[in-house]
């Protein structure tokens, strides 16, 4: 019988990036939205928005390219396309449902925490094969919250959870979100994801701990 090492604790994982190899849904999302619109996606854009909510997403992108199109509109066209594919494509990050096994048989309590709306987040997860995983599953639009520049996810989710902060270790992959998590006394641990590349030099600093494999993650919390 497996020693009950993380007992009390919680680990919170993000999606996108983190437990899923799924970036390349939103290059695809992206790519057709642009091309129905004959635009020309510049290189910055996935980077620009990759920490905001859909909403925002929608206002920013009709501000710098000047659509005259309604932000419920673009919003419902990202989801539907996002949706099918999350529904057919995504898959988990290497050794990440062995990981995940692995901290349920040392009592940790396991979360995931996503700015996914939640038709996408139980699309991925029900795709993937790892929704009976988790404890919880909370997305910023479960309680009104804000994207992860806020701390509001990671501590409703630990709350839901029925950890402290101070007991929990999130896994995510980009910077604000790792920044927010550990402002709050939560650990986390950084998975490398090539769309965040750019801070990954930060992102190695500011960090508790880096992965770029599920089998060099943690066993105990």
């Amino acid at each position: 019988m497996t020693q009950l090492v993380n007992e009390g604790k919680g680990a919170i994982f993000d999606l996108d990036g983190t437990l899923l190899d799924s970036m390349g849904v939103w290059k695809e999302v992206d790519r057709l939205f642009f091309e129905r619109r004959g635009i020309s996606m510049p290189p910055d854009y996935a980077h620009a928005v990759a920490a905001m909510q859909s909403g925002d997403i929608a206002d920013y992108t009709i501000r710098r390219f000047s659509l005259d199109e309604d932000r419920e509109d673009l919003m419902r066209e990202w989801t539907d396309t996002a949706e099918e594919l999350y529904a057919n494509q995504v898959r988990t990050k290497p050794h990440a449902l062995e990981y995940l096994h692995h901290l349920r048989s040392t009592g940790a309590k396991l979360a995931v925490a996503t700015s996914l709306a939640p038709r996408l987040r139980d699309a991925a997860l029900l795709h993937a094969g790892i929704r009976d995983c988790f404890d919880v599953v909370c997305s910023v639009d479960d309680a009104g919250l804000g994207g992860k520049e806020r701390p509001d996810i990671f501590l409703y989710t630990a709350k839901n959870l029925g950890v402290a902060p101070e007991d929990c270790t999130v896994f995510e992959d980009i910077l604000i979100a790792v920044r927010t998590a550990k402002s709050v006394g939560m650990q986390v641990w950084a998975m490398f994801d090539a769309s965040s590349q750019g801070d990954w030099e930060r992102i190695r600093k500011e960090a508790d701990g880096v992965i770029r494999d599920f089998d060099q993650a943690p066993l105990r919390l």
